[in-house]
């Protein structure tokens, strides 16, 4: 049986302006990436120092084999990440440090710790890059977790939370600090009714990854089912975090695409979920957009993620779905 659409985005938006990203927004977006960004690349700074501090026991390049411990930073610095690493011989690696030492520190003369180090970096920051290139997104869910979770406390209602590593599930506690970090799935009841939001989910209905599920089960039923009885869900979401203008309308068309999926696959069980979208980077056209489909009952919800009343609110609507 479909849903009876009801309008619950008004009680944060009244227009299709409410939606556009700020420049002022946009602004602090960019901030906090470059914020993040640091807090990632400090250990790998850390790591080159402490390869700078062993190198500089040695007068030569090729004394460098005779250090104990540094090899690992030898081979980054030769070029190999961490994966690479797996697929190479112990031959393979010396081969790689001699090449180093042969190419690049050798011709640096007594500049060749320097040398070193900037080559350590180097590939360092490559590797960062790799890890910030989905960062948005990672943000994205973190403040929007921490919005569920506000909701949740201040109505007095207790929850489960499940960390992405271990699967284990792990009971309300006050100083559940920062686990928005590393929490995959959430859960809490209301008298006999159960609630489950899982994060990054296959849908079997849909044959492709969901942002966010939310479900009228309690985790063991939720597993027990293998997320494959379509009456149990209650929402489902895109939370599309990038804060870069350019890349907003490129967003926008893979969550559109995404929902749509959901809303055919569903309706062809005769089933409505509620649909909802949460973005960082909202353009006019955009929000014209969400705003048309919000109206039509396609859309049931929507919040520009850098303003925190709307993504309250969201927040509170998706508790007491």
């Amino acid at each position: 049986m479909r849903r009876k659409p009801t309008r619950p985005y008004l009680a944060q938006l009244r227009s299709a302006n409410d939606l556009v990203t700020t420049y002022e927004a946009t602004r602090a977006g960019f901030v906090s990436l470059a914020l993040e960004k640091n807090r990632r690349a400090t250990p790998f700074v850390a790591e080159a120092r402490a390869l700078q501090v062993a190198a500089m026991q040695v007068h030569r390049p090729s004394d460098l084999f005779n250090v104990q411990g540094i090899e690992a930073g030898l081979l980054t610095a030769a070029g190999l990440s961490d994966k690479a690493l797996n697929y190479l011989t112990p031959d393979d690696k010396h081969k790689a440090i001699q090449e180093l030492i042969r190419n690049f520190l050798e011709p640096a003369g007594d500049k060749f710790v320097e040398e070193l180090v900037y080559r350590f970096l180097l590939t360092r920051g490559d590797t960062l890059g790799g890890s910030m290139r989905n960062i948005g997104g990672v943000l994205a869910q973190r403040k929007l977790t921490r919005a569920i979770l506000s909701a949740l406390t201040i109505a007095g209602t207790p929850y489960q939370w499940q960390p992405t590593k271990t699967r284990q599930w792990a009971e309300m506690n006050p100083d559940d600090l920062e686990i928005e970090f590393s929490l995959r799935a959430l859960a809490w009841h209301q008298g006999k009714k159960a609630w489950t939001l899982v994060y990054n989910l296959t849908v079997p209905q849909v044959s492709n990854n969901v942002d966010l599920c939310l479900f009228a089960l309690e985790p063991q039923s939720l597993r027990l089912s293998n997320f494959a009885i379509a009456e149990s869900y209650l929402a489902l979401g895109e939370l599309k975090g990038g804060i870069d203008p350019a890349g907003a309308d490129e967003h926008w068309k893979t969550a559109r695409s995404a929902l749509d999926r959901i809303r055919r696959a569903f309706s062809k069980l005769g089933l409505a979920p509620s649909t909802f979208f949460v973005g960082a980077a909202i353009e006019k056209k955009m929000a014209d957009e969400i705003w048309q489909q919000l109206e039509l009952g396609e859309l049931a919800n929507a919040a520009n993620l850098t303003v925190e009343n709307q993504v309250a609110l969201l927040a509170r609507w998706l508790i007491t779905l």
